[in-house]
């Protein structure tokens, strides 16, 4: 696009590892999250006891990292040459985001398959906006943004197939 405005950007990207237990099982799940990114963690918990699935309320049960800037856009290329770079225009929401899974982290380049710590999938998601998107957040004079300058489901489509070669099927 002729205007810098308008040209839809990476905001940021998180990573999501859910595992559903506390333990060893989630340490090793940190570990390889830490390892795949390299930047540290954060731990998830759950919201509330589901006693079917051995949960308990603010069990530590997932993780997760937010990269942003050129870790972004460098994880993002890896992990849509991993998906083969198709994406169901389904992931995408309403906002322009758009959320894809990995199904193991062995696919990752440096990553091999230990028996004693298992397969561990992901959740990538990844937030588009445009360049201003911040007046609507700043605590001094806050804005609305116009609805001609929100991302929609068709410039993220456009965005993600000219900037890393995306097909949205």
């Amino acid at each position: 696009m002729s205007n810098a405005m308008r040209t839809p950007v990476v905001d940021k990207v998180i990573v999501h590892m859910g595992v559903g237990e506390s333990g060893q099982h989630l340490v090793n799940a940190e570990e390889i999250l830490r390892t795949i990114t390299g930047q540290e963690i954060v731990r998830c918990f759950a919201k509330r006891t589901l006693p079917a699935f051995a949960i308990k309320k603010k069990e530590p049960i997932g993780c997760k990292v937010t990269l942003r800037g050129q870790k972004a856009q460098e994880f993002l290329q890896i992990a849509l040459d991993i998906v083969e770079k198709a994406i169901v225009k389904s992931q995408f929401d309403s906002l322009g985001n758009v959320s894809f899974g990995i199904e193991e982290h062995t696919d990752f380049p440096g990553m091999r398959y230990d028996p004693n710590i298992g397969v561990f999938g992901m959740d990538v998601t990844v937030v588009i906006k445009r360049p201003g998107e911040r007046i609507c957040k700043r605590r001094i004079a806050t804005r609305k943004i116009p609805t001609n300058h929100r991302v929609t489901v068709e410039d993220a489509i456009a965005f993600l197939s000219d900037s890393y070669g995306v097909e949205v099927i």
